[in-house]
């Protein structure tokens, strides 16, 4: 929803900025984000490593899947949507003052609200698991009066789910069911901290979510199996949350169950509920249409594909975490400033071009080197104990199709934070339900020639129609942007990309010849090398073509790393 641009942006900071300070402070409030999107990639991959060593790509893991989709749809649904959109622009607000206790009155409240959705959520989960795993695996139907909160065997017909899987399931689910409590509590409290300007903790959350995962599961899956690592879900969800809590130096909340009602009126909460409205409505689709439709495909064309999909994705996200999710966190607060003054409209543009041509400097030549490197960075990081060689072929084919839309989504993050910079909440919910139609209609179209693949290509081709449509009405509202030279970035860093892709492709078909890929320092090897000496091409032929975004902000990073 658009609002009246009357309140303080983000992160309050100095007025003036010349174009290498704003550089300085993209750089200093980006580098806290990209180590702690580091450490938990690093972390997830991890988790992934052992999930593919002790299960492979099997009816347990797709079973595992569904089982944390579900409460994190919900966690989405309920809570995380609001974070960006929302609470923290409102919580800055008072977070500005002073006084900071009617803050710590408008954090209780959202606290206090949080646990009594998220607890009904988690009793719903639990009673009614068997009926949410066949609305997100196609399972056939059943008679609710027969059995309302089993399911008799005799009910199930033949599909793509055995069931075997679906009775896994539906027990996983209700291991994980009660991590929706705690991820939604600390995404209201991480919410505070970024308020607050307090960054550390709420960047490695993720970090040690992902740590306790492979600890429990190392601890207690050998023993178990599968359920280990439901129950490392929930440690994990329950160390971030208490993380936050190590931050909190001064604040002063507590619990006001009672006192909600009268809360509700609070205008804080009320203009946190109408920003959010558009992004919960977008939300509403994605959870309850668009990831069922995805999963029940996915299931339905195979047993192991959902494992594809979500590993495929971890390591997109990879790059995604360090320049899309990154670059755009660090520059919303600097666009929110100019935003509030309309004297500023120039050094918005100035701001978001520079952020858009770091993005394209990073992101194209990270999506063309995984997605040449992406057989060998899979073997290395997957081939293992059940982890076949075919295994790494298909996930390969399924990680390249994910990849073709990575550089059209990073754009979007920003295209995204420059809306919602402006109060505009509505405008990139909009797009967004439009640009998940399109992915449902490429996929059916394409589902019946191409099967499972067609998630992956509508992916990509939603990510870029949303990009486009975006862009354009984002420069129609800025009345154009000013000679920004995104266009031309663009076709030069494309150029120089893919020369640095066929010199990493000639270089790991050569390295494999020579040294053929059968233990991990061949592996090693044959990912390394090639990565090391594509990165030094590359940057070299930027710094040959004056590309310097890069450089300005390396500059910017090591001045203040040396004045810290």
């Amino acid at each position: 929803m658009t609002e009246p641009l009357t309140s303080a942006p983000t992160l309050p900071a100095e007025d003036d900025q010349s174009s290498e300070a704003v550089t300085t402070g993209l750089a200093r409030a980006t580098t806290i984000l990209a180590i702690g999107n580091i450490t938990s990639r690093v972390l997830g991959f991890a988790k992934e490593i052992l999930l593919s060593n002790l299960f492979g790509a099997s009816r347990a893991v797709d079973a595992f899947q569904i089982a944390i989709t579900i409460p994190q749809d919900l966690y989405d649904l309920a809570i995380f949507g609001h974070t960006n959109s929302a609470i923290v622009p409102v919580l800055s607000e008072y977070a500005a003052r002073k006084d900071k206790t009617e803050l710590w009155r408008v954090v209780s409240a959202l606290v206090s609200l949080v646990l009594l959705i998220s607890g009904v959520l988690v009793l719903l989960m639990t009673l009614f698991a068997p009926y949410i795993i066949m609305f997100y695996r196609g399972a056939p139907s059943m008679t609710p009066l027969d059995a309302p909160f089993t399911l008799n065997p005799a009910m199930l017909r033949s599909g793509g789910m055995s069931l075997a899987s679906f009775t896994l399931s539906t027990e996983l689910l209700r291991f994980t069911a009660p991590s929706l409590i705690f991820m939604s509590t600390f995404s209201v409290l991480a919410g505070m901290l970024y308020a607050l300007r307090r960054f550390t903790y709420p960047a490695f959350a993720a970090a040690l979510f992902n740590l306790m995962i492979v600890v429990v599961t190392l601890a207690l899956a050998p023993r178990i199996g599968i359920q280990g690592v439901a129950i490392g879900w929930v440690v994990g969800a329950v160390a971030q949350m208490s993380l936050q809590f190590v931050g909190m130096r001064g604040v002063r909340l507590r619990l006001m169950f009672w006192e909600l009602p009268k809360m509700l009126r609070h205008r804080g909460l009320q203009r946190i509920g109408l920003l959010y409205l558009p992004v919960l409505f977008t939300l509403v689709i994605d959870v309850l249409i668009n990831r069922p439709f995805s999963y029940n495909i996915a299931s339905q064309t195979g047993e192991g594909n959902i494992a594809y999909m979500n590993w495929a994705t971890s390591l997109r996200e990879f790059p995604m975490g360090l320049v899309g999710t990154a670059i755009s966190i660090a520059i919303l607060p600097t666009l929110a400033r100019q935003a509030l003054d309309l004297g500023q409209r120039g050094a918005f543009r100035d701001t978001f071009g520079q952020g858009i041509r770091l993005a394209l400097m990073l992101i194209i030549p990270a999506a063309i080197g995984m997605f040449v490197l992406a057989g060998p960075l899979i073997g290395l990081v997957f081939e293992h104990g059940q982890f076949t060689a075919q295994n790494t072929f298909d996930m390969a084919v399924v990680l390249r199709l994910y990849l073709l839309g990575i550089p059209f989504a990073a754009i979007d993050l920003l295209l995204i934070s420059a809306f919602y910079a402006q109060r505009d909440s509505l405008t990139p919910a909009l797009v967004g339900l439009f640009s998940l139609g399109c992915y449902i209609v490429i996929t059916l179209l394409l589902l019946p020639h191409i099967g499972f693949l067609s998630l992956m290509v509508a992916d990509s081709a939603k990510h870029f129609v949303h990009m486009v449509v975006s862009f354009i009405l984002l420069r129609r509202r800025l009345s154009g942007l000013g000679g920004q030279r995104i266009i031309s970035t663009a076709l030069k860093v494309s150029a120089i990309a893919v020369i640095m892709g066929v010199v990493v492709y000639l270089l790991a078909r050569t390295i494999a010849d020579v040294f053929p890929p059968q233990g991990l320092q061949e592996r090693l090897l044959l990912v390394l090398v090639p990565s090391a000496a594509g990165a030094a091409l590359y940057f070299a032929l930027a710094a040959r073509l004056q590309l310097n975004e890069f450089t300005l902000f390396v500059r910017a990073l090591t001045r203040r790393i040396r004045r810290s």
